[in-house]
């Protein structure tokens, strides 16, 4: 299988997704709150909704030659969209910390079944994969990865393809671990691994993606708060990794219907638990200190039955990682 040397993802991986939104068209009153508390935008006021307050801005991230985040931000124009963009060297280091993070940067974890779960985990980013009529209680991200993959000029083994739309081939930790003998099974781990700055791009855009929905996801009096929460760590040097490694670790926390208890326990929840505060070191300690409270209260409100309290030294020396990710 062709697959693309490790020099032209990184062209690829940069310019996709990475580099910022577009400037959009505004079509809803909401959508002007966010976009002012998210981006700092100015705007024609609302007639319903007026605010005098100004929210500090998400801003562009420039790196230095040599590859090491600095402290220099430069504030995007007026009425601009952008979110902060990254070097080829930032997103490198996203990549290598998920894989050390989901795999132990273990290759033959690429292709793996967590003990107790009923999904495949895939790929860099342990994309949720669940055999086919299982409900999907937790997303089934996998298929979306390989579009993402395939749409970048990456050939998929016909197998890969034709299970894309039908479900996981394994129903089972156990049949997954005995077709891991099975050259196609090395085939598929092979790509995954060849591809992970690609993948890194892709847990990127997804995080960027789900940032102006965070805001309009938050209740009403908190939605500043959030807002402020993510742009302090947007900001903050390494700040994207931790933005994006949660995400990709228990998502947005968007979906209504998800959690236990009717509390979640994503991103947005994490934001809203938060301190709020300025982008620097104490937002990095304010985010990490956020998110191990909200996993703590997803194990208490977990069936005991699951023995979610297994995990929750492995989520917490994850998560103190965002403290210091060393850029």
């Amino acid at each position: 299988m062709r697959i693309q040397v490790w020099g032209t993802l990184i062209a690829i991986a940069v310019t996709i997704g990475v580099s910022g939104c577009s400037t959009q068209t505004v079509h809803s009153a909401q959508q002007d709150e966010t976009d002012e508390l998210l981006f700092g935008a100015k705007k024609k006021v609302s007639v319903a909704k007026k605010t005098s307050e100004t929210r500090p801005k998400v801003a562009k991230y420039t790196g230095n030659q040599a590859g090491r985040n600095t402290n220099s931000y430069a504030g995007g124009a007026s009425g601009s969209t952008a979110l902060p963009t990254m070097s080829s060297n930032e997103l490198m280091m996203i990549a290598d910390r998920i894989f050390k993070n989901e795999s132990g940067s273990d290759p033959d974890k690429l292709v793996h079944w967590n003990d107790g779960e009923n999904f495949a985990s895939m790929g860099l980013g342990h994309f949720t994969w669940y055999p086919a009529g299982r409900p999907a209680r937790f997303g089934n991200t996998f298929p979306d990865l390989l579009g993402h993959l395939q749409s970048n000029g990456v050939a998929l083994p016909a197998w890969v393809q034709q299970a894309r739309y039908q479900g996981a081939p394994w129903r089972t930790k156990a049949e997954l671990m005995h077709a891991k003998q099975t050259g196609q099974v090395q085939e598929l781990q092979n790509l995954l691994y060849q591809t992970r700055l690609l993948q890194a791009a892709y847990i990127v855009e997804r995080a960027r993606r789900a940032m102006p929905k965070l805001v309009d996801a938050a209740p009403a009096n908190s939605r500043a708060k959030v807002a402020q929460n993510l742009n302090a760590i947007a900001n903050t040097p390494g700040g994207w990794y931790a933005l994006v490694d949660y995400v990709n670790f228990k998502g947005e926390g968007l979906n209504t219907s998800g959690g236990y208890n009717g509390q979640n326990w994503g991103l947005l929840q994490v934001l809203e638990d938060m301190n709020t505060g300025q982008p620097g070191q104490q937002a990095l300690h304010s985010f990490a200190d956020a998110a191990s409270r909200v996993l703590a209260r997803r194990v208490r409100n977990s069936p005991p039955a699951r023995n979610e309290a297994r995990w929750l030294a492995g989520w917490s020396n994850r998560v103190n990682t965002y403290r210091y990710p060393g850029v």
